[in-house]
């Protein structure tokens, strides 16, 4: 029993893991990495638009995300705003959810391969979260929801975040595996 206790706070979310109730809370907002894309970064010759110089969804990827937005809709959750990453892997995964029209936030875009932007698109994600009047759902990279929450997310992994003040509080975590 001690090892299983262990292993729960070691493991990043394993205690929040599919915690839909956390959503029902006030000013929960929904944040999410894009779903399986086999391979790290980009490559060099990377142009945002152009999908075919950019890691992509595979087809475990795009199962993931239809699989996701299923599990949400079965539960009767829908967002007004569906916010995405410029990037091909963000958006096509934001349209799979199917679970709401989906816009480009550029503030959503991967710093991956250039840091010098994490700390000001990091700001302007907590004001795109500050200024929601409604729960929506963002979609974008680890690098980008580690820089805003701390935690580090698995492909796909949905984290239930709160603005309190200028931090965000996580409220819980939801992950369908493909």
């Amino acid at each position: 029993m001690r090892w299983l206790l262990v292993l729960i706070f070691l493991l990043p979310g394993a205690a929040l893991a599919n915690d839909w109730a956390a959503l029902e809370e006030p000013g929960a907002m929904a944040i999410m990495r894009h779903a399986l894309a086999p391979g790290t970064g980009d490559p060099a010759s990377f142009e945002i638009g152009n999908c075919s110089t950019q890691r992509n969804l595979d087809d475990r990827g795009r199962a993931q995300a239809r699989a996701i937005g299923a599990a949400f809709r079965e539960r009767g959750i829908a967002f007004d705003r569906v916010l995405t990453s410029q990037w091909c892997r963000c958006r096509e995964t934001a349209e799979l959810l199917d679970l709401g029209a989906v816009s480009d936030a550029p503030p959503l875009n991967s710093f991956f391969q250039d840091r010098s932007t994490s700390a000001s698109q990091t700001d302007q994600t907590r004001a795109l979260i500050a200024e929601a009047s409604e729960p929506m759902m963002l979609v974008t990279h680890q690098v980008n929801i580690s820089a805003l929450t701390g935690r580090f997310t698995r492909s796909g992994e949905v984290l239930v975040i709160r603005l309190d003040g200028d931090e965000i509080e996580i409220l819980g975590s939801i992950l369908i595996e493909p």
